[in-house]
């Protein structure tokens, strides 16, 4: 079996525990200020506030995207091609009853 030369993979343990403390903080902070979903959804009744709602997102989502392909597109660890494997077509004979 071949084993795997890649490096140990980074935590992330404290990423998820100081992300969901800020996420905690944050609705406490919208509870705290009187900012329910239904108070909410009245800011939204612009189209450009809408619009911006959807496209913000979107756009962190695409940027995300890129800036991971061009950091493993820097850091060259691009997969390798394996070696083609040849056609099993070569060796095959018919079984029984077929042909």
């Amino acid at each position: 079996m071949h084993k795997s030369t890649s490096p140990k993979r980074k935590s992330f343990r404290l990423y998820a525990i100081v992300s969901t403390a800020l996420v905690g903080v944050g609705a406490a902070a919208a509870l705290a200020a009187g900012i329910t979903p239904a108070t909410a959804s009245s800011l939204a009744q612009n189209a450009d506030t809408q619009v911006a709602v959807f496209m913000i997102p979107l756009t962190l989502l695409v940027l995300a995207l890129l800036f991971e392909v061009t950091r493993v597109a820097m850091r060259g660890a691009l997969p390798v091609d394996s070696t083609p494997r040849r056609a099993s077509r070569l060796n095959w004979t018919p079984g029984n009853g077929e042909g």
